[in-house]
């Protein structure tokens, strides 16, 4: 557990920053189109749920990337 929070706390490539970027407003359009208070088409939702999971899952993966300094 340690690890993991040393990892998501240490210093992140620029590279990884933008993805992380990217992830979170992804995550932020996904959100939109899943609150809408419209009624929109099932198919809208699923993509907007789907859009919203990729978002979380790429800015989490890049907050744990980290780079190697020992080489």
């Amino acid at each position: 557990m340690k690890k993991i929070v040393n990892r998501a706390t240490a210093s992140t490539p620029k590279f990884f920053k933008v993805l992380r970027t990217i992830g979170l407003a992804l995550v932020a359009v996904g959100g939109t189109v899943l609150t809408a208070p419209v009624a929109l088409p099932a198919v809208v939702i699923t993509i907007g749920g789907y859009v919203a999971l990729a978002g979380g899952i790429l800015s989490a993966t890049s907050q744990l990337t980290t780079t190697d300094d020992n080489k």
